[in-house]
């Protein structure tokens, strides 16, 4: 267990650091502490030199650059966002009920977590560069490596130009105040509000621009939304599709599944997310297995509009067995599917479903 970790994370894996905090932790504060934000590795944590790292920026661009930390905190505004990740394997354990997922791991709703980001824009660093005539994507790149690959793969991804270029992605160096721990990616890494936290790179050293999407492997093959008959063990490069914008969610923190809670007046609480530029306009909650519904009160304060919302509504429960059931709408009018074996997928991504909890009335 990593020492800025609270002792309670709800460990997936030692090595590669693989965890998420129990769901009531989620419910402290819109903002999650660090000790508390989830983590999702790929390889051992890198431990770079703020004083050595240097950012590079090339391909298809007018002027290269080789930027130091120090180049970035002086030559550029500083700028702050707060914004939510979201593992693209979250509430995998629901998928998991419905069929089997080898070598996934089994995710909950804590693999959600929000933070402010503290950073430089990447569209000013981009500006500074000049993209050419062509580039259309983003590769963004990193050292660290999966020891379970046949060849050694540094991490990486790519976003569209179009996003890259929006003042809200982040060359961030600090979390809540703070800078960046070795685990959540110092000396700098990538924010990209809206998309899966897998394309928030951490410990970035390239920024790529192209014409093409990048063709490392966590973009190519791994992170792709494939069909039910596909073989997750034979990845080919460009099955399915390539998750970017997070799908509408939300999920019932508290009381959790299997809970015993006294007859009366019981507060439910949890979260909801809407990905890339949608808002959560709306969250329903049934009490009685979907049948009849009320609509939650929503929290979200000032945090902008890259953040989740919490969610609350008091319910008078009788004594018996209760099942809960919660979805979201959002800006677009979208509501979440129905079930999980709607949205079951061979590598367990984008769990959307209605969240569901059975409750012991005494």
């Amino acid at each position: 267990m990593p020492d800025t970790k609270r002792a309670d994370m709800i460990v997936h894996e030692q090595e590669p650091y693989n965890a998420e905090p129990p769901r009531s932790a989620l419910l402290d504060d819109l903002v999650t502490p660090v000790e508390t934000f989830y983590s999702r590795n790929h390889g051992p944590v890198p431990r770079l030199d703020a004083g050595s790292w240097r950012l590079v920026v090339d391909g298809l661009v007018r002027e290269p650059l080789s930027l130091s930390l120090d180049d970035l905190r002086t030559a550029f505004p500083e700028r702050e966002v707060t914004a939510t990740l979201q593992c693209a394997g979250a509430r995998r354990a629901d998928l998991l009920a419905v069929r089997d997922i080898p070598g996934e791991a089994p995710w909950g709703p804590g693999a959600t977590s929000t933070a402010r980001w503290s950073g430089v824009s990447l569209a000013d660093v981009l500006a500074r560069s000049g993209p050419a005539t062509g580039a259309a994507h983003v590769g963004l790149e990193a050292p660290d490596r999966s020891p379970d690959l046949d060849q050694e793969v540094g991490y990486g991804g790519s976003i569209p130009l179009a996003k890259a270029l929006s003042p809200e992605v982040l060359l961030a160096w600090a979390m809540n105040g703070q800078p960046l721990t070795p685990l959540h990616g110092a000396p700098v890494r990538v924010v990209v509000p809206g998309w899966i936290g897998a394309r928030s790179v951490k410990w970035v050293q390239r920024v790529h621009v192209s014409a093409e999407t990048s063709t490392n492997y966590y973009q190519d093959k791994a992170y792709r939304l494939l069909p039910v008959e596909a073989d997750p063990t034979e990845l080919v490069a460009g099955a399915g599709f390539a998750l970017g914008p997070v799908a509408l969610n939300c999920d019932l923190l508290s009381p959790p599944d299997g809970a015993r809670v006294v007859a009366g007046t019981t507060t439910l609480r949890g979260y909801a997310y809407a990905g890339d530029d949608r808002s959560v306009v709306r969250v329903d909650v049934s009490t009685d297995g979907g049948r009849t519904w009320r609509q939650a009160a929503l929290q979200q304060d000032d945090h902008g509009p890259w953040a989740w919302c919490h969610w609350r509504l008091d319910v008078a429960l009788s004594a018996g067995r209760t099942e809960v059931v919660v979805r979201a709408w959002d800006s677009t009018g979208a509501l979440q599917p129905r079930s999980p074996s709607d949205v079951w997928n061979p590598k367990g991504y984008v769990n959307n479903s209605w969240a569901r909890a059975g409750l012991t009335v005494l």
